[in-house]
């Protein structure tokens, strides 16, 4: 309550004390054969001593009224003293002295305003919000501005309108940001990139100017073309992009569900053929040793192990027969294949007396027959 208030009560306080203690009747009237005559009665005189106690009261309880205050959770109260603010952060019922101090309230809470647009109706203000991009094509973008005081001296003190610079530095760097983009990224894509581009610029800028503010943050609430031809337009463009990227996305599913089984399939492969190559140099190592073991042979009896690499290889080619050789003469019984239906034996006998008989090579088992 300030000196101005203060002397206004006090001249109604006087007022009322006035018209209590000088309050008379205005006129009296009386009848005198038959005329009426009307006598004023003179105003009682004013008590000084009431009028002094009245306007003291009410002094006294303006000053008490001026001196005591309440102070919420959600605001600062700043008390300027001859010049020198202080800041009061907490809540409860405070006091300060009358005329000599100064209150100012401050809200702690995050407060915002828009750009671009009227937030009580939600029409379009094209002064703020119609853009040109940087290839040359307008663009309607309304933004939302969310800020807190974190300095309340700063707030009162330092700019005489610390919300209206704020206003106007989102609004420039807002243009400035807007203006490096093209259409479709300002549209579709790139605006969470601009939202931090532009809130980076403001926020360096705020601990410049030293305002006692706080950017919280700056979203933009809508793009779109000037036009409503070219909005359908961009629709159509931001509808074909969000298909791409659902097929995109269905691509990577099957992807991910196919390679697996892909790879399991792959490996049994690697693992069957590493086995196939496994036996088959075991194979090939073990008819290496059997040829080796038979040249030995063949060293020590090279027509004896002609001759039986003859006798089976015919048995190979004519499985199941029974062959007989004979003499020159044509009696002479030299050899019969198979030996074992004339041996009755199911092993292979040696052809030969002292020569042995190597696996692969000194048996058959095509046809169901063995060679000896």
């Amino acid at each position: 309550m300030n000196l101005s208030m203060i002397l206004a009560l006090v001249l109604i306080a006087a007022a009322v004390v006035r018209i209590i203690l000088g309050k008379r009747k205005e006129k009296t009237e009386t009848t005198v054969d038959g005329t009426t005559v009307t006598f004023k009665q003179p105003r009682k005189p004013m008590n000084a001593k009431l009028i002094v106690l009245a306007v003291v009261v009410v002094l006294l309880l303006a000053l008490i009224g001026s001196s005591v205050y309440q102070l919420r959770e959600d605001q600062y109260a700043v008390i300027t003293t001859f010049g020198v603010p202080r800041v009061v952060n907490t809540s409860g019922l405070k006091f300060k002295i009358p005329l000599i101090q100064k209150k100012s309230i401050v809200s702690k809470n995050v407060q915002g305003f828009p750009i671009g647009y009227r937030m009580d109706t939600g029409a379009s203000v094209e002064d703020e919000s119609v853009m040109i991009s940087v290839d040359f094509n307008f663009v309607n973008v309304d933004f939302y501005v969310e800020y807190r005081i974190i300095d309340p001296v700063k707030y009162l003190y330092n700019s005489q309108d610390p919300v209206g610079i704020l206003k106007m530095l989102c609004q420039s760097y807002i243009r400035d940001t807007i203006g490096l983009y093209n259409v479709d990224d300002v549209i579709t894509t790139g605006k969470s990139e601009i939202q931090g581009a532009i809130k980076e610029k403001i926020v360096n800028r705020l601990l410049q100017e030293d305002l006692g503010l706080e950017l919280v943050n700056i979203a933009m609430q809508d793009a779109e073309p000037p036009t409503r031809e070219v909005q359908q337009a961009f629709k159509a463009v931001e509808t074909s992009k969000q298909e791409a990227e659902t097929a995109i996305n269905n691509a990577n599913k099957y992807a991910n569900e196919e390679l697996p089984a892909a790879e399991a399939n792959a490996d049994e492969i690697l693992r069957q053929a590493e086995a196939y190559k496994a036996a088959r140099i075991a194979e090939a190592n073990g008819q290496a040793s059997r040829f080796r073991e038979l040249y030995a042979e063949y060293s020590r009896y090279p027509e004896i192990i002609r001759q039986r690499l003859f006798y089976e290889t015919i048995a190979e080619i004519f499985p199941g027969m029974k062959v007989i050789i004979v003499g020159e003469d044509g009696s002479e019984l030299t050899t019969v294949l198979p030996l074992d239906d004339f041996t009755g034996s199911d092993s292979a006998a040696p052809a030969y007396p002292g020569v042995p008989v190597y696996p692969g090579y000194g048996t058959s088992t095509e046809g169901g027959n063995g060679n000896g």
